[in-house]
């Protein structure tokens, strides 16, 4: 299925917001049903959060620890304090991980990641 950006109009603002082919495609992957009627600052605001930047990428007042991915080496930071003997995996390799299909054992959290 092809998907194409579109613009919506927030019903809490009234502003228009960008619907992006690829937010669409994460929402018929996810069977999300109804498109967003908020745009990306009135769901944060909604939500409780401190307001989004014109990214959407502000992580508030989040602490970040170190950490070192346990499947290539390299060096992120996570929004949790890493546990001895639990792998962390940085954002490449977290998405290769969920998108490849299975790979954790039963009944095991799934790892988070913040680059």
């Amino acid at each position: 299925m092809s998907f194409q950006d579109k613009v919506l109009t927030c019903r809490d603002c009234g502003k228009e917001f960008l619907f992006t082919a690829g937010e669409q495609s994460f929402y018929a992957e996810k069977g999300f049903q109804h498109e967003p009627t908020r745009c990306r600052n009135c769901r944060a605001t909604r939500k409780g959060g401190a307001g989004s930047g014109a990214s959407g990428s502000d992580t508030g007042n989040r602490v970040l620890h170190p950490a070192v991915c346990s499947e290539c080496g390299k060096e992120t930071q996570v929004p949790f304090r890493p546990t001895a003997g639990k792998p962390v995996y940085c954002r490449e390799c977290f998405q290769k991980r969920s998108s490849g299909g299975g790979g954790r054992p039963a009944g095991r959290r799934s790892p988070a990641y913040l680059d």
